[in-house]
């Protein structure tokens, strides 16, 4: 049954008009899903990377920063919805602060480089069919932005979910867009050379890529770092950071003890038994961010000697056809991440930089902190932290979408003199509220309003 679900699969994706190149790649993932391959990746066959280079330390002269940014394109992920925050658009719709969004934000950060470095630096976003037509309409309000020809964007592709019984393509009549899932953001590679768009670069001039998260506004343009990159020599580079108490659930990178390439390990590569090893800061002391550098030629010479198929480490993701609805289907969906690819190159490297590189947005946790005096937004679209950030820790019963959040927290507090914002239970913010030191709000029962100008805590 097996071949033929893969038959099945491929005329699915061929008929959807999905490119070749892509077709080609989800075999290659339903052969290994096929021979039961679980994608994990044990502890015993890793050693923990404990000594990175460090950004602080590294000397790149000004005229290396300025021939390596000339030289480098930046590309954003932009494919979420941001389900999971009760949005329905382009996640990086969402208001940041002062009326801007992450687009609006990465365009200045881009357009600050652009005039910094007098650097043509082309942006470039991943976009899924559901975010492609609201993002563009966005930008087009920057008509400077695109350069020399190139688009803003380019899609992501898409694949069937697998039934988990048969490895057939499953069957949703109820909604057809919930038969295909995105292939997880290492189809970049795959989508950049199938829509020719790498080779477009090259032969534009364009040598580097800096990649990143679209809701990681830390991911600015930075001279520095590729010049850096640069004169590495390296085909590959991740950044790092440090881990704290507060990051044992993000993927770390580590070192493959049979020929000591270093590779990425993320959750789902992990067995249960030996998530202890996974989440302790001490033994892996430094997070992947998800921010990657890769060299063009380079990614374009692998993916011709590997006919398209890059080889990253499969995910195998088990869910059900509607993610509402746990009495549908069970299906598999197979995935790569992004920043496995460090594991494809010979030589590929990393380096530990600050944590402001680092400033996701993935619940209204991380937004409240964006939208709150912890940061200050400076004229080029940089969140410049003024301190320490507090622990943040909302109730996700009356918190977890944007508009309930909105609804609570119109305004958010002043946390510049908070450790920590511990909400439990209903509680809603009138205007001009301080938080100081560490302020924990229980469950009353009913719904509790905080007056406007309260000092909460010491």
């Amino acid at each position: 049954m097996s071949q033929l679900g893969l038959e099945a699969a491929r005329q699915k994706m061929l008929d959807a008009g999905v490119a070749t190149p892509a077709v080609d790649v989800f075999s290659h993932y339903y052969r290994l899903v096929e021979s039961g391959e679980t994608g994990l990746i044990r502890e015993e066959d890793i050693e923990p990377l404990t000594n990175p280079p460090m950004l602080d330390d590294v000397e790149v002269s000004d005229n290396e920063a300025r021939e390596a940014i000339g030289a480098t394109v930046i590309i954003k992920l932009n494919g979420g919805l941001g389900t999971s925050m009760g949005l329905d658009k382009a996640k990086n719709l969402l208001e940041v602060r002062d009326g801007l969004n992450f687009l609006d934000l990465i365009v200045q950060q881009v357009q600050a480089a652009r005039r910094d470095w007098d650097a043509p630096l082309p942006l470039l976003f991943m976009n899924s069919f559901r975010t492609e037509a609201d993002t563009l309409a966005h930008l087009s309000r920057y008509p400077d932005l695109p350069v020399d020809g190139l688009p803003l964007s380019f899609l992501q592709n898409q694949e069937p979910k697998l039934r988990a019984d048969d490895l057939t393509p499953v069957e949703w009549p109820a909604d057809p867009g919930l038969e295909w899932c995105p292939p997880g953001h290492g189809d970049i590679y795959t989508s950049l050379w199938s829509s020719n768009l790498l080779q477009q670069l090259i032969d534009k001039g364009f040598r580097y890529a800096c990649t990143a998260n679209g809701d990681n506004l830390g991911a600015a343009p930075n001279a520095r770092l590729a010049g850096w990159f640069a004169a590495s020599g390296a085909p590959y580079a991740a950044e790092l950071c440090r881990r704290t108490i507060n990051d044992r659930k993000g993927g770390h990178l580590a070192v493959r003890k049979r020929d000591g390439q270093l590779i990425l390990r993320d959750t789902a590569q992990t067995a249960p038994e030996e998530m202890g090893y996974f989440t302790d800061e001490h033994r892996h002391p430094f997070f992947h961010t998800n921010n990657l550098w890769f060299d063009l030629q380079r990614l374009a010479d692998t993916l011709r000697e590997r006919n398209s198929v890059l080889g990253l480490p499969m995910i195998r993701n088990e869910k059900t056809v509607d993610p509402a609805d746990p009495s549908s289907p069970k299906v598999v969906q197979v995935e790569t991440a992004m920043g496995a690819a460090i594991e494809v190159f010979p030589g590929a490297t990393a380096i530990c930089v600050g944590r402001d590189r680092f400033q996701p947005v993935k619940t209204t946790n991380e937004l409240l902190l964006l939208r709150s005096d912890v940061y200050d937004l400076d004229e080029d679209g940089h969140l410049v932290a003024r301190s320490a950030t507090p622990e943040i820790s909302l109730d996700s019963r009356h918190y977890k979408t944007v508009q309930d959040f909105e609804a609570r927290i119109p305004q958010a507090p002043s946390l510049r003199g908070a450790t920590a914002l511990r909400i439990k239970g209903d509680w809603v913010f009138e205007p001009h509220v301080k938080v100081r030191g560490a302020v924990d709000l229980p469950d009353k029962g009913t719904p509790q309003v905080i007056p406007a100008g309260t000092v909460l805590g010491a």
